[in-house]
């Protein structure tokens, strides 16, 4: 019988892979990614996950999946249930066998999307019991039919939103702990679609993991933003994922809460 991790603050991260600077680019000019210097980064980004309380449960790196640091995108977290996603580009599909090993030990009910459904992670936003999906690139009408199905059944509501600016849903926005949806505005293309919305100054500022309910975590390439939330009363934790946002990567890519 397989042993069970109990329950707590948890965060899912999978090292990056040798490979890494063979990802996947779609909105962006490929430029040089420093594997060394991206493996210091991924570090010190879980040692920020673990200093705000978080176990930190670790997939298997694999060299043969040049993207499967940006775990985020392999599965989604509806309360209960993890639901194993089917990604859009065919170099990641294989990476979903090593976060499932994984998730069949955290006590959650298994769901899964289907092809031709594809689904990324990284298009999902969920705040309270609405689930926000971009439909883009990397997911597709059939997938977001699966996911709104499952979701349906745990009591959330699925929300359809439009994505062409960038590669994912959570490219563009997140939120803030107290629900406010937050990008930048010249990358978000219905912030109507949101109750409550704040622009924020840079593009990579969009990005947070909420940490607790007064702090968050975001990259540093974002100053200006970080000093925005600092204003409105949260503490702000910065890490460095440089090498990752040359491959549009950002901080939430890197982990899969689940609390």
């Amino acid at each position: 019988m397989s042993e069970i991790i109990a329950p707590a603050l948890r965060a899912l991260v999978r090292p990056p892979a040798a490979t890494l600077a063979r990802g996947e680019i779609t909105h962006i000019e490929r430029t040089p990614v420093d594997v060394a210097l991206a493996a210091e980064q991924w570090h010190g980004y879980v040692a920020a996950l673990a200093a705000a309380g978080f176990d930190i449960i670790e997939v298997t790196a694999d060299d043969t999946l040049a993207d499967s640091v940006f775990v985020e995108d392999a599965v989604v977290i509806l309360g209960r249930v993890a639901v194993l996603t089917s990604p859009g580009a065919l170099s990641r599909r294989a990476e979903i066998r090593g976060v499932e090993a994984v998730v069949a030990k955290l006590g959650l009910i298994e769901r899964r999307i289907d092809l031709p459904g594809t689904l990324d992670g990284g298009d999902v936003l969920k705040i309270g019991d609405i689930v926000y999906v971009g439909r883009g690139g990397r997911t597709n009408a059939e997938g977001i039919r699966q996911l709104a199905s499952i979701a349906a059944d745990e009591g959330f509501e699925v929300v359809t939103v439009p994505v062409t600016r960038v590669l994912h849903l959570k490219s563009a926005v997140t939120a803030l702990p107290d629900g406010t949806v937050i990008g930048h505005a010249p990358l978000v293309e219905h912030p109507e679609l949101f109750d409550r919305f704040l622009d924020v100054p840079e593009e990579t500022g969009a990005a947070v993991v909420v940490l607790a309910p007064d702090s968050v975590l975001m990259a540093t390439s974002a100053p200006q933003t970080a000093a925005v939330f600092t204003d409105l009363g949260y503490r702000v934790v910065t890490v460095d994922i440089s090498e990752f946002e040359k491959l549009e990567g950002c901080v939430t890519c890197l982990s899969v809460r689940i609390r």
